[in-house]
């Protein structure tokens, strides 16, 4: 069997690239799937009103938190201006919504870019347009933004309230007025000011609360384009393992051969794509994967969307050394998947360009199940002949048609994928 190299692998290319297809055949996760009923979990809201001051050492301690899939700052200083003019008029402001994660941990829902206005002004810094990519990295490693970050002439200016318009001859008291400058009634006015939170949290401490805080930054975010799942998994249950999905990404195999496509998709579909494949081989049948108690076991329910939070959410419990074997694992079966001599992995009749992700998930865990809970690459092994009997398998043809993602037809796949493996 002749190996093809990285530098020999030519992408397909999908028809009509520019309309950006499914990646795989027969791939039924839709970003609408149904999975919340309403007694699925309950959630409480608790209206409470933080004055500024409060707000900012909040900020400064971390406790309020800005999600990672947020949009950068956007707000030029005028219209900043404008909500600092409010407050100090006592004008209402619309409201803000947290979501309470844990004791003392809220992350920021709704409300990013008026709280961000906000801190600037008390710290008497507005960012440059070079900063504001540079503000998420700077308030996600603990400290919300440091103070030798904020001090950089490069990056921020110095904050006075821009009010004054060349249409009105009327001058605005507080045009030109920096927070420390400000007169005393002034700063306290805007000091005690009062924002509205709308703080939501789960009812009871269960599982549920996975799917509950998944939902809510569903149905909650307004960044203008409503996020898909993997960018608020990418956030909400950030790991070590997720990032190294990042990576995982960007393999030329997986790319060129089963991707079709060199670009990286900027929505994240195709690092969701991995997350399903490392879904199936640690919990899809027979789970390993547990849950965060460390008691239970992560197990397949029937719908997608619902498994692969629960997937993220535990695999930020796996050790470093689980992160670091499962990079090599995916390296090793990439490679495997290189030697097949560009062998067809649609699982249909129909000559295509696509991949199937039941055939791919399927072979990704016969071949690669026993390698990771043994710890040994060396039984990754793929041939042409592995793949042929499972297209063969009556039994496994009935479970990689029609309703795929049901749970039944996902054990049974991967159970005979499993054993088909084993027997050669």
């Amino acid at each position: 069997m002749t190996t093809v190299t990285h530098d020999e692998l030519e992408p397909k290319q999908f028809e009509n690239d520019e309309a950006e297809p499914k990646q795989f055949e027969n791939d039924e996760a839709e970003e609408n799937e149904s999975l919340y009923p309403s007694e699925t979990f309950k959630l409480t809201t608790t209206p409470n009103d933080f004055n500024i001051s409060t707000i900012i050492s909040f900020l400064d301690a971390g406790i309020f938190k800005i999600p990672d899939f947020q949009r950068n700052y956007v707000w030029d200083i005028n219209k900043a201006s404008k909500l600092i003019e409010s407050l100090l008029i006592g004008l209402p402001i619309p409201q803000m919504f947290l979501y309470e994660k844990s004791r003392n941990e809220f992350y920021v829902i709704d409300g990013q870019q008026r709280l961000m206005s906000i801190y600037f002004f008390v710290k008497g810094r507005f960012p440059r347009a070079s900063a504001r990519q540079k503000l998420r990295e700077a308030y996600s490693k603990g400290e919300f933004i440091k103070e030798e970050f904020l001090q950089d002439n490069k990056l921020f200016s110095n904050f006075s309230l821009t009010l004054d318009s060349k249409n009105s001859p009327q001058k605005n008291r507080f045009h030109g007025q920096d927070y420390k400058n400000l007169n005393p009634d002034d700063k306290i006015t805007l000091d005690l000011s009062t924002i509205r939170n709308m703080i939501i949290k789960p009812s009871t401490d269960s599982d549920e609360n996975v799917q509950s805080m998944f939902e809510i930054f569903n149905r909650l975010n307004s960044g203008g384009v409503n996020l898909n799942s993997q960018e608020i998994r990418m956030s909400l249950y950030s790991s070590n393992f997720l990032k190294e999905m990042l990576k995982m990404n960007e393999n030329v195999v997986w790319r060129k051969l089963i991707l079709n496509k060199e670009n990286k998709d900027l929505r994240l579909k195709d690092v969701e794509s991995i997350l399903r494949l490392f879904g199936m081989l640690l919990a899809g049948y027979e789970s390993v994967l547990k849950k965060e108690n460390g008691r239970e076991k992560v197990e397949y329910q029937n719908s997608i969307v619902g498994f692969l939070n629960n997937v993220a959410n535990a695999i930020k419990y796996l050790d470093d050394e689980d992160v670091k074997f499962s990079s090599l694992l995916w390296e090793k079966f990439m490679t495997e998947i290189s030697k097949l001599n560009n062998y067809d992995l649609n699982f249909s009749d129909e000559k295509n360009n696509r991949v199937s992700i039941t055939f791919l998930e399927s072979i990704f865990y016969g071949a690669c199940r026993k390698a990771y809970i043994e710890k040994d690459l060396e039984k990754i092994k793929i041939s042409e002949e592995y793949l042929n009997k499972l297209k063969l398998n009556s039994d496994f043809k009935d479970a990689s048609t029609g309703k795929t993602t049901s749970k039944t037809n996902i054990n049974n796949r991967l159970k005979i994928a499993y054993e088909t493996h084993q027997s050669i």
